[in-house]
Order: C-alpha cells, then structure tokens, then sequence
C-alpha cells in the first residue's frame, strides 16, 4: 500500500513541475523586435513578458537590419540567432520579417519571399511541439520611405502577400499595420515604433498570444 502511495505521490508531483514549466515564446525579428536592445525592458518582447507574466518565457531574438530573404543583403538565415530559436524550441513563435527586404537591393528578389517565409515557418516547426502556434506578424506601416526601406511595398504589396502566407501555412495573423493607422507620432522616423509603439505591440501581440 505504502509503494502505491508513494508512486501515486510521484507521478502527481511530476504532473506538477510539468505544469508549473513556463510557455515559451520566440520573438523572430529585424531591429523593431531587438528595439532598444534584446535586453532592454522598453523592447517589445520584454513589455510583453510583463504584459503575460511569470506562465510565459518570452525571448528576444530579433537582429537589426536583417531580412526574411535568403538572397537579402543580411539574412536573418545567417545569424546565430536563426539557430539559437531552434535550441529554444518554442512553444508559440511569433514573426516579423520583411520591412529591410521591402529596400531596392533587396525586394528584387520579391518572387522569393513567400517561399523563403514558408521555409522559415516549416524549419522551426520542427522544432516545436505539435500543438505548437506561428504568429505571422503585419508590420507596422512605414509612414515615409527612410533607411531604403519603401513604403509603398511594404504597405501594399508585402502586406498583401503575408495575409496569403499566413492562410497558407495554417498561422496565425496579428495586425500591427491597424493599430498604427493616423499615429504617426508613434513612428519619429516613419519606421520604427518609439517606446509608446512598442507597448501597444506588444499589448497587441500579447492579447492574441492569450486567446
């Protein structure tokens, strides 16, 4: 009786450390998802690791001026941080890509983006759980054209084709273009979100996180 009681006791304290283990959640990015640092507390995953709280372990892996495209001038492909989201294995896995493949040099491979995004969504999921989710991420849109980023890509084209990768790989949307509509004030140099902005993406990104 006394063995059944203590295996009974373990597999029941087991089932409690499992489910104390926190959610974890990948920030895939160029420099709006690094924002002031990975580390910074104003960056967008780090609002929103206060905004979920101790139940999630949200990790900023985002790389100033790199982009989705593999034949993009700074490929997030390249960086350790490509690899290092593997090694974290997330459970949900949030992206947001493509405002530097929206410059010249860069958006000449345009026909190549929807692949390179598929492949990026089909690698890390492999490292994640079945019931593991992708959030593909609307950028916030680029009020004027700054750093050879263009405005009229990212905000017609490049846009309209994340709605399809979306639907076509089974992720989720969210919507950050929407949410900055007539705010200008929130972007000072027409692309990147003050620390105002990047408390209502990460509100945003938050509350679809939690639904």
């Amino acid at each position: 009786m006394k063995t059944i009681l203590t295996l009974v006791l373990s597999i029941f304290i087991s089932i409690s450390l499992f489910a104390q283990e926190p959610i974890k959640v990948a920030c895939v990015g160029n420099s709006i998802t690094q924002g002031p640092g990975r580390d910074n507390p104003d960056s967008y995953p780090l609002q929103m690791q206060a905004i979920l709280g101790d139940s999630y372990e949200v990790k900023n892996f985002g790389v100033s001026g790199r982009t989705m495209l593999k034949n993009g001038d700074y490929p997030f492909w390249n960086e350790p941080q490509f690899e290092e989201v593997k090694e974290f294995a997330p459970d949900i896995l949030v992206i947001m890509l493509g405002t530097n493949d929206s410059k010249p040099q860069n958006w000449k491979y345009a026909s190549e983006f929807r692949a390179d995004y598929l492949d990026l969504i089909s690698v890390y999921k492999k490292h994640m759980p079945v019931d593991g989710k992708v959030y593909v991420i609307l950028p916030v849109p680029v009020t004027k054209d700054n750093f050879g980023i263009t405005a009229s890509v990212m905000n017609n084209e490049q846009r309209m084709m994340l709605i399809d990768i979306a639907d076509e790989s089974g992720s989720e949307l969210i919507d950050l273009y929407s949410p900055f509509m007539g705010k200008e004030d929130l972007l000072p140099d027409g692309v990147h979100p003050n620390t105002e902005g990047l408390g209502i993406m990460a509100s945003v990104i938050a509350r679809a996180i939690r639904l």
